[in-house]
C-alpha cells in the first residue's frame, strides 16, 4: 500500500483537537477540541467529469456545523452508523447523543453522573446497546433508545476503556494502571487478560487503545487475528480471540497516541510520535501495520501533537487530528488483482464466505466468472494468464501456485515449500520468491492437447523445468539446477524484497539496496548492482535495457542495464561500457504505480498522488486527472481501471470503471488528420513512427479512398488483411462501391446495406447479412425484393432463425421458422422439448416411408411412454423388430406378443418366460400375473392367480379378499375360453369344414387338460367364500332359516375352506333357527375331525352335552335341503342372491360366470353378486 498526506482543514481559534471519529456508512466526521468544541463535517465530491471519481475528484465541505452543548474539552466520541447517532463526553462527564434531522444535528439525549469523567464509550457490532467507562470504575450500559440495561461500580478500580466482541458477548474492560479485564455482557467478572507484548517492561504505562474489528467485511484469512491492544509505550498484541494464548506481538518504538483498523480489518493504523534521531526531536508518524504484524507503511505528518486517528468508510482515506487541524491522508491500497486478455481479476473478502471471492470480469462482454479461493496470497497476471498463490492448507505448511486463464479455469498447479511473497511472470515462466530463496517454474500451456498428452505431461514432471536458487548462491546458467527446497530454508543477512522478470531477464531486489540480474530462461547470475535505497516496486521495459525501480517512499528512479547507443548514427557508443549502471538524475515523488508501454522501450506511465503523467524518454506529458489503477500501455492508448469504484459494489462490475487515455501523439495525429490533411499527417507520423498512428492514417486514407496512401501505411503497419483489401478495392470500378465496401470494412453496416440497395445490389446487401449472422435481416431483405426471391436462401433463412430461437429456449418461435424451413430434424427436436406430441404424431404421419428421422421420433416416443405412436413410426421405418423391444420396454406384452406373430418372430415366446421367472423370483406374483394377462396367456395367468388364492386362504385372510382373489382366477379361465373360442373361429373362416375346426377345438381344450380343475372348476373357489360370506350376513341381519340352508350349502366345499369353520358356522346358524337335529349333527361332524386338538375336541363335546341337555336333538320342520330334490339333469343350481336352491324353470343367468338367481330377487341388484360384473 501507498499513502500521501492530501488535504487539511484548519479548526477556527486554533482550538487544540482531542478525538476524531468518521462515520463509517454515511461520511461524516466529527471532531472534538478544547472548549467545548464539537463539529461534525461532511466532504463531498463535486464533480461534472464522468472520469473523475474517487480520490481524483475534488472534494469540498458539504457539511460544516458546530454542535453546541458542551463546556469542557470534548475527549471521548463514538458513532452509531446503524441508528445514525453520535455520542460525545466531555472532560465534565456530560454525554450527549445526537441525531440527524433534515440534514443537521440536534440533541437528542443528555446524561450527566456529576460524579467522574467518562473514559471511553463504545457501541456493540449492531448498534443495540452502548457500554459507558468512568474514571471512577463505574459502567453503565444503555440500549439505543436511551434505557439503561444494567450498571456496576468496580471498586478500587479506575477505567480508561472499554471495547465489545463482535458478537456482543464479552467486554473488555482497559484499565488506567495497563490492566485488561474480560467481563460477560451481563458486568460478570471472567478473567484477566495476559498482556504478553509487556514481558520485561518496567515503569508506569497505560493503553493508547483497544480496537476490536468485528468481522462486518469478512477476514483476510481464515482465524485472523482481529482484536489489538496497544500501550503507549509503543507495544502492541494482536489477538485472535479474548483468551489468545500467542498473540502477534508487535513493538512500534514509538509513542502511541491511537490506534484503529480499516473497514475490512485488513490493516491496523497506529498513530503517535516517534524520536527523530537526527533532529533530536519529536516527529508525529503513523505506522500501518497487517494482522500479522508485518509493518507496511510509516507517514510523517507535521504539526506538535498528533491525539487521534480515524479510518474513512471505503479504507481510501484517513483523518488524523493535529493540533488544531484535521489531516487527510489518501491511501492506494495493495489489492490483490490483475490484468490479463481483457479481462480484470479482483478478490475481496465476504463476511458470509471464509475464502476469498476471485472475480474474472470480462471486461469486452462485460461477463464475469467468480471463483472462491481460500487463504489468497496474491494475483499475477502476464499475457492471457495469471497465478493465483494460496496456502495449501493449515496442516501443511505448503502453497500452491495455479496457473489460470482468464475465465478462472485452472489450466496447472504447482506445489511449493517456500513463501511466494514476490511472485512474478513471464510469457514462459513464473518466479515466486520468498525472502531467502526463488523458485522458477518453466510453464506450459495445453493449446490443443489430447487427454491422453496431458497425462502424459503430469507423469513426466521434466527436469529442470522447475528449480530453486538461494539468493546466495551465484548459478552460472549452465549445470542444471535441481529442484531442492532444502536449501531453500538457509538464513540470509540480507533479504530479497522485490522482483521482477521479462522474458529475457530476472531482477532481484534486496534489503540492503543491493540488485541482482540473472538471465533467463536458463538462469545465470550476470551481474550485481547496488543502490543506496531500499527497493519496493521494480519493473522492467519491454527491451529489458532500462529498470525503473520505486523506494518504500515512493520515489521514482531509473537505472541503465543496457548501455545506451546516442543519437550519433555512427553508432557509437556514449562513454564506455563500464558507463553501464549509472542511476540517471531523474527522479520523481509520491509515485503508487507505473508501467511501461509494451511496443516501445521508451514510454511509460506513472501514477502520481491523483494524477497520471505518461513520459517518453523521461519527457513528462501533461497530466491526467485520476486515480486508477494502470492496466496495459500499448498502442499509444492506457487502460486504467478505478479499482476502488469496483470494490464498493464487487457483485457488479461497471464498464464506465473502465477508463481509456491516448497519449499525445496519437491525440496530434489524429488532429492533424481531421485539421490538416492525410499528406501533412503522414509526414508528422513519418517522423514519428509508430504502427497505431500508421494504422491511423491508413483508416483515414481509406475513409478518403485515397488506396494509394492507405496501402502504404497497412503495409508500414504490417497488416495484411488491410492490403488485400485494398487490393480488392482497386479493382472495384464502381466509386459508390467502394464507399459500401469502406462502410462495411469500419463496421458501419446498416450504411453498407443502404447503399448496396440503393446500387439495386440486393444480392450484396444479402451476402453482407449473412457474413453478419443477420438472419432476421437477411430474411426482410429477401421478402422485400421483387421477383421470386431464391427459396434455397429462403429455407436456409428460417431454419437460421429457427436456430437462433433454439438456441435461447425459444422452441415455441423456433417451431414456426423450421415448419417453413421445412427443417423436420430441428421440428421433431421442438416438438419433444414443447411436449407437443400431437405435432410429433403429425410430423410422423407426413414423413415418407423409411425416412431417416422416424426412429428418432419413435425413440422419443418410448421416452413418454407412448407405445402406438412408437410403433407405428418404427413400422413405417420397416423396423418391427424395434417396435417390439418399444412394446417390452413399455410393458405392453400383447401388443408385443401380436407384433411377434405378425412378423413371425420366435424370440417372444421366450422373452416373456424369462422376465416371468424374474418377476417370480423377486416374489411379484401379481406383476407376473399381470404380464401374462397383457400378453393374452390368460391360462399362465389364471394358474398364478389360484396359486396367490390358495395362498391368501391359508393364512386365514380376510374371506372378502379371498373371494376377489378368486373371481379374478375365474375371470382370467373365462377370458382363456373366449380366446380359444375366437381361435376356433378365424380358423373355422378358411376353407376348413366345421367338423375339422370343432375337432380342433376339442384337442386344444384337450391339451389343457392337465389344468382340468382349473379350467372346468373355475368359479368353485369364488362360489364357496361367497355363500361363506352370504351365510354369515344373512345371520347377522336375521334371516336365521336363510343363513342355515346357506350354509348347509358351504358342505360341498371342504376342500376350499377348512371344515372346522364349516360345521362351526352351520351349529350356530341351526341352533339359533332351533334346528337341532341340523346342529346335532353338525357337532358330530366337530367331534370326529382329525385336524382338532385333545382340549378343543373336548371343548366342542362340553358344548354339545350342554346344548343338547336343554333341547332334543331334533329338527322343528322337516329340512328340505336333506333330501334336496334332483333335477332331471342332476343338481338343481343355487341362487346366488339368497342361497336357497333354484327350482322354477325361468331364472337369470349371469352371461360372465354362468351363476343363476331367482328373478325377483336380481332385480334390485345392478350388479352380479359373485362376479360383480354390471347387469346391463
Amino acid at each position: 500500500m501507498f499513502i500521501y498526506l492530501s488535504k487539511k482543514i484548519a479548526i477556527p481559534n486554533n482550538t487544540r483537537l482531542k478525538c476524531v471519529s468518521w462515520n463509517k456508512d454515511q461520511g461524516f466526521i466529527a471532531c472534538g477540541g478544547e472548549d467545548g468544541l464539537l463539529k461534525v463535517l461532511k466532504l463531498d465530491t463535486q464533480t461534472d467529469d464522468a472520469k473523475l471519481k474517487g480520490l481524483a475528484a475534488p472534494s469540498n465541505l458539504s457539511m460544516n456545523q458546530t454542535l453546541e452543548g458542551h463546556s469542557g474539552a470534548v475527549q471521548v466520541i463514538t458513532w452509531n452508523e446503524q441508528y445514525q447517532k453520535l455520542t460525545t463526553s466531555d472532560q465534565n462527564g456530560l454525554i450527549i447523543v445526537w441525531m440527524l434531522y433534515k440534514g443537521s444535528w440536534y440533541e437528542e439525549m443528555i446524561n450527566n453522573r456529576n460524579k467522574s469523567v467518562v473514559r471511553s464509550m463504545s457501541w456493540n457490532a449492531d448498534g443495540q446497546k452502548i457500554c459507558i467507562v468512568y474514571e471512577d470504575g463505574a459502567v453503565i450500559v444503555g440500549s439505543v433508545d436511551g434505557n439503561r440495561i444494567w450498571g456496576k461500580e468496580l471498586k478500587g478500580i479506575q477505567l480508561a476503556h472499554v471495547a465489545w466482541s463482535p458478537d456482543s458477548k464479552i467486554l473488555l474492560f482497559g484499565m488506567a494502571n495497563g490492566e485488561i479485564h474480560i467481563y460477560d455482557n451481563q458486568g460478570n467478572f471472567i478473567m484477566k487478560m495476559t498482556v504478553t507484548c509487556l514481558v520485561n517492561v518496567t515503569g508506569v504505562i497505560s493503553i493508547s487503545g483497544i480496537h476490536w474489528y468485528p468481522g462486518s467485511e469478512g477476514y483476510v484469512e481464515p482465524d485472523c487475528p482481529c482484536l489489538a491492544i496497544c500501550f503507549d509505550n509503543g507495544r502492541c498484541q494482536i489477538m485472535r480471540y479474548e483468551n489468545d494464548e500467542n498473540p502477534v506481538l508487535i513493538d512500534t518504538g514509538m509513542n502511541v497516541a491511537s490506534i484503529q483498523w480499516n473497514q475490512s480489518g485488513s490493516v491496523l493504523a497506529v498513530a503517535g510520535s516517534q524520536r527523530a534521531v537526527s533532529m533530536d526531536k519529536d516527529v508525529n508518524v503513523v505506522q500501518f501495520y497487517t494482522p500479522f504484524g508485518e509493518h507496511l507503511r510509516t507517514l510523517k505528518v507535521p504539526g506538535k501533537q498528533m491525539t487521534a486517528v480515524s479510518w474513512e468508510g471505503g479504507g481510501l482515506r484517513i483523518g488524523l487530528a493535529v493540533d488544531s487541524f484535521i489531516y487527510f491522508a489518501n491511501i492506494r491500497p495493495d489489492y490483490k488483482w490483475g490484468y490479463c486478455s481483457n479481462t480484470v481479476v479482483y478478490a475481496y473478502t465476504r463476511p458470509d464466505r471464509l475464502e476469498y471471492c476471485v472475480v474474472f470480469w470480462d471486461t469486452k462482454n462485460n461477463e464475469k466468472y467468480v471463483k472462491y479461493v481460500r487463504s489468497l496470497l496474491s494475483i499475477t497476471t502476464c499475457g492471457d494468464f495469471c497465478i493465483l498463490a494460496t496456502k495449501a492448507d493449515d496442516s501443511h505448511p505448503q502453497y500452491v501456485l495455479v496457473l489460470c486463464n482468464s475465465i478462472g479455469t485452472p489450466l496447472d498447479s504447482k506445489y511449493i515449500d517456500i513463501d511466494p511473497l514476490f511472485v512474478t511472470m513471464t510469457r514462459t515462466h513464473v518466479i515466486a520468491a520468498s525472502k531467502e530463496a526463488f523458485y522458477t517454474w518453466q510453464y506450459r500451456v495445453a493449446k490443443k492437447l489430447t487427454a491422453l498428452e496431458i497425462n502424459q505431461v503430469a507423469k513426466t514432471r521434466k527436469e529442470g523445468r522447475e528449480r530453486v536458487y538461494h539468493i546466495d548462491d551465484t548459478p552460472s546458467g549452465v549445470g542444471e539446477s535441481t529442484l531442492d527446497f532444502g536449501k531453500a530454508f538457509t538464513g540470509t543477512r540480507d533479504p530479497i524484497c522485490c522482483i521482477t522478470a521479462t522474458d529475457k531477464t530476472l531482477i532481484l531486489g534486496r534489503e540492503s539496496g543491493t540488485i541482482q540480474r540473472y538471465s533467463l530462461p536458463n538462469i545465470g547470475l550476470v551481474q550485481k548492482y547496488s543502490l543506496n535505497y531500499r527497493a519496493y516496486q521494480l519493473s522492467l521495459n519491454c527491451s529489458s535495457s532500462r529498470l525503473a525501480i520505486i523506494d518504500i517512499t515512493g520515489v521514482l528512479t531509473f537505472f541503465d542495464l543496457e548501455p545506451r547507443l546516442t543519437g550519433d548514427s555512427s553508432g557509437e557508443r556514449s562513454g564506455d561500457p563500464a558507463g553501464t549502471g549509472d542511476p540517471l538524475k531523474f527522479e520523481r515523488k509520491d509515485v503508487w504505480d507505473m508501467q511501461w508501454a509494451n511496443d516501445n522501450p521508451d514510454l511509460f506511465a506513472m501514477m502520481e498522488k491523483t494524477r497520471m503523467y505518461v513520459f517518453r524518454n523521461l519527457d513528462p506529458e501533461e497530466p491526467i486527472q485520476t486515480s486508477g489503477y494502470i492496466c496495459n500501455f500499448e498502442d499509444l492508448e492506457i487502460k486504467s481501471v478505478l479499482l476502488d469504484e469496483i470494490l464498493k459494489d464487487p457483485d457488479r462490475p461497471n464498464k464506465d470503471y473502465l477508463i481509456n487515455f491516448e497519449i499525445r501523439s496519437l491525440r496530434d495525429s489524429r488532429a492533424l488528420i481531421e485539421k490538416v490533411g492525410i499528406e501533412d499527417a503522414s509526414q508528422f507520423i513519418e517522423d514519428n513512427p509508430h504502427p497505431r498512428l500508421w494504422r491511423l492514417l491508413a483508416e483515414a486514407a481509406l475513409q478518403k479512398l485515397d488506396l494509394k496512401t492507405a496501402e502504404q501505411a497497412f503495409v508500414r503497419c504490417k497488416d495484411y488483411q488491410g492490403i488485400e483489401f485494398v487490393k480488392r478495392l482497386g479493382n472495384l470500378h464502381s466509386e459508390s462501391m467502394k464507399q459500401a465496401e469502406v462502410a462495411a470494412y469500419f463496421s458501419r453496416f446498416e450504411e453498407a446495406e443502404r447503399m448496396y440497395l440503393d446500387m439495386d445490389r440486393r444480392d450484396l446487401a444479402i451476402g453482407l447479412r449473412i457474413k453478419l449472422g443477420d438472419w432476421f435481416r437477411v430474411l426482410q431483405l429477401l421478402k422485400t425484393g421483387s421477383g421470386d426471391s431464391d427459396d434455397a436462401l429462403l429455407e436456409q433463412a428460417y431454419n437460421a432463425i429457427g436456430d437462433y430461437f433454439a438456441d435461447r429456449q425459444k422452441w415455441v418461435n423456433a417451431v414456426q421458422y423450421y415448419l417453413q424451413g421445412r427443417n423436420q430434424e430441428r421440428l421433431a427436436e421442438c416438438y419433444y422439448m414443447l411436449e407437443d406430441y400431437e405435432g410429433l404424431e403429425r410430423l410422423a404421419s407426413s414423413l415418407p416411408e423409411n425416412h431417416k428421422l422416424l426412429p428418432d421420433i419413435g425413440q422419443m416416443f418410448v421416452t413418454v411412454g407412448m407405445c402406438d405412436q412408437t410403433v407405428n413410426a418404427y413400422l413405417k421405418c420397416n423396423q418391427p423388430k424395434a417396435a417390439v423391444d418399444a412394446c417390452v420396454h413399455l410393458n405392453q406384452w400383447n401388443k408385443a406378443v401380436e407384433l411377434a406373430k405378425n412378423h413371425n418372430m420366435k424370440e417372444i415366446g421366450s422373452l416373456l418366460a424369462k422376465y416371468a421367472s424374474h418377476l417370480l423370483e423377486k416374489n411379484k406374483t401379481l406383476e407376473a400375473v399381470e404380464l401374462y394377462r397383457k400378453a393374452h396367456h390368460f391360462l399362465d395367468a389364471a394358474k398364478l392367480m389360484f396359486k396367490i388364492a390358495d395362498e391368501e386362504a391359508g393364512k386365514r385372510a380376510k374371506p372378502l379378499r379371498v373371494k376377489k382373489l378368486y373371481v379374478l382366477a375365474a375371470l382370467l379361465v373365462e377370458s382363456y375360453h373366449d380366446q380359444v373360442k375366437s381361435s376356433q373361429q378365424s380358423r373355422a373362416k378358411g376353407k376348413k369344414s366345421e367338423a375339422t375346426s370343432a375337432l380342433d377345438g376339442l384337442l386344444e381344450e384337450d391339451a389343457a387338460t392337465s389344468h382340468s380343475r382349473i379350467v372346468d372348476n373355475a368359479w368353485r373357489g369364488a362360489e364357496a367364500y361367497h355363500f361363506f360370506l352370504l351365510a354369515q350376513r344373512q345371520l347377522y341381519d336375521g334371516y336365521v332359516d336363510p343363513a342355515m340352508r346357506t350354509a348347509l350349502h358351504l358342505r360341498d366345499y371342504e376342500d376350499i375352506i377348512p371344515a372346522v369353520e364349516i360345521y362351526s358356522l352351520l351349529a350356530i346358524c341351526s341352533s339359533a333357527n332351533r334346528a337341532f337335529g341340523t346342529c346335532s349333527r353338525a357337532f358330530i361332524k366337530l367331534e370326529s375331525l382329525e385336524t382338532l386338538s385333545p382340549e378343543q375336541r373336548q371343548h366342542y363335546e362340553d358344548l354339545a352335552l350342554e346344548i343338547f341337555t336343554k333341547h332334543s336333538p331334533k329338527d322343528n320342520r322337516k329340512s328340505e335341503l336333506d333330501s334336496a330334490p334332483e333335477g332331471s339333469e342332476g343338481k338343481l343350481p343355487n341362487c346366488i342372491v339368497t342361497g336357497r336352491t333354484i327350482s322354477e324353470y325361468q331364472f337369470w343367468m349371469c352371461n360372465i360366470c354362468k351363476h343363476c338367481a331367482l328373478e325377483q330377487d336380481i332385480s334390485n341388484h345392478r350388479f352380479c353378486p359373485l362376479c360383480h360384473s354390471s347387469l346391463a
